[in-house]
């Protein structure tokens, strides 16, 4: 059959004055040639890494089952709606990461499996990380090769660990052996550069007092594209502008909470939210609407910065995590630290479940996308960096993946996962710095 019918390009966006709004991927972007040819047009993967520091307490995450899952571990009970979609991988390690600036060493390994140049100074030297190698061959194919996110808002400056410059402990990924990429932590900058379009910053703020939103700035466009959709694209179209229009509104809530607090605030951007969770799922969905949009492929998270003195009361630690971690085997430590560590989870969990109900092409995000969170360091009370806290979530039915404990016989570079997670974006290297092979081989089944 002859098919007439020109498709929607798949880059296509709503144009309006200082701001352009990306849209998802709609039935009207993929022509209809074959089932197969829809498949393979409705699904790129997409690689996504999130960071947590100072390693884990073993025991409550560490599932007792090894190979297929029947149940999760206490830290990791979060993720029980999505067990077929998780592989949990214990005894990897980072070698290049035993110097004596462990946690610098900790959060520049994680993604480039390096040890880093011993310096105070701005002569710093890693190399390439893991995810700008993915973003070099499938950043070309979006608007943002990659993002880089966090939410520690201050850029700590000068010697940071043992010798070592703050910068190791800034930025997880690295564009070239002196090149750190700056860590993101402001939603409202993220926004902006997702949907703003012109004019400098101050400008668009400016422009935004005046406007109710990003979208309103569109809508005649909007109006002229749902007027040549059909109902099922139109729906889609109304459910992904309710969703932007829910974030910004997040956005714009805590800039007025902020504005009105008694208190200065001289450090801190006007649009992060009040409570740290709240951040930590803001730039989750911003995540989300960047992936739905396909304005980029790669995402690399920061949940917190390695040596993180952020305490959690509201789960009953309200001391400082960074002497938490240091726990000397004392049991009331290692269990606030696990309630630590379970947290973290959740918020990740937050995100797999964003992911698995957010419609893509033929399935969900969840179905295309490959996030793995993790840490630089295993036992934090010596600055281990064996035993890595590990999870890979990846959807799609793949049989390789998901429901699994890998449990290495003995310590394993992180590496040759990080090999693994290049192949399943089309991204295929023989050695990654100390990898000895790869850690899953995607097409067959799992080995231990």
């Amino acid at each position: 059959m002859m098919i007439t019918k020109m498709a929607l390009p798949r880059r296509t966006f709503l144009k309006g004055l200082g701001a352009s709004v990306a849209l998802p991927l709609l039935d009207s972007m993929v022509p209809a040639f074959t089932a197969q040819a829809a498949t393979v047009a409705n699904a790129p993967r997409r690689l996504g890494y999130v960071f947590i520091p100072m390693g884990m307490n073993p025991a409550p995450w560490t599932p007792q089952e090894v190979g297929p899952l029947t149940r999760l571990s206490p830290s990791l009970a979060s993720l029980t709606p999505h067990l077929n979609d998780v592989t949990v991988v214990t005894n990897m390690e980072l070698e290049n990461a035993h110097t004596t600036g462990n946690h610098a060493s900790s959060n520049a390994a994680f993604l480039s499996c390096l040890r880093g140049k011993r310096t105070e100074g701005s002569d710093y030297e890693l190399g390439v990380t893991v995810d700008q190698l993915a973003a070099q061959s499938i950043g070309g194919d979006t608007p943002i090769p990659s993002l880089e996110l966090g939410t520690d808002m201050i850029v700590q400056v000068g010697a940071c660990d043992n010798g070592y410059a703050c910068v190791y402990q800034n930025s997880l990924s690295w564009a070239s052996p002196t090149s750190p990429l700056p860590t993101e932590a402001d939603p409202r900058v993220v926004f902006e550069r997702l949907f703003g379009d012109g004019g400098t910053p101050d400008e668009r703020r400016a422009e935004m007092k005046k406007n109710a939103s990003i979208l309103d700035w569109v809508l005649g466009d909007m109006s002229k594209l749902q007027q040549s959709l059909g109902s099922g694209d139109r729906t889609k179209v109304d459910e992904y502008v309710t969703t932007v229009r829910e974030v910004e509104r997040r956005i714009q809530l805590a800039e007025q909470q902020t504005a009105g607090s008694p208190l200065p605030d001289l450090t801190r951007p006007t649009s992060v939210p009040t409570v740290w969770e709240d951040h930590v799922k803001l730039m989750y969905d911003l995540q989300i609407l960047a992936m739905q949009a396909d304005l980029t492929r790669v995402i690399t998270f920061q949940m917190a910065r390695e040596a993180s003195t952020r305490s959690y009361p509201q789960i009953g630690v309200p001391e400082p995590h960074h002497p938490v971690s240091h726990h000397v085997n004392d049991p009331e430590k290692l269990a606030k630290l696990a309630k630590i560590n379970a947290y973290h989870v959740s918020l990740f969990a937050y995100m797999v479940g964003r992911l698995a109900s957010t419609p893509d092409g033929d399935g969900s995000l969840l179905d295309h996308s490959t996030f793995m969170l993790g840490s630089g360091m295993g036992n934090p009370d010596v600055h281990d960096h064996r035993n890595l806290p590990i999870i890979v979530a990846r959807g799609g039915g793949d049989k390789s993946w998901g429901g699994r404990h890998v449990k290495y016989e003995t310590p394993t570079p992180l590496a040759n996962l990080h090999l693994t997670l290049l192949d399943d974006v089309g991204v295929h290297l023989d050695r990654f710095v100390d990898s000895t092979g790869h850690a899953v081989e995607v097409t067959e089944p799992l080995s231990l």
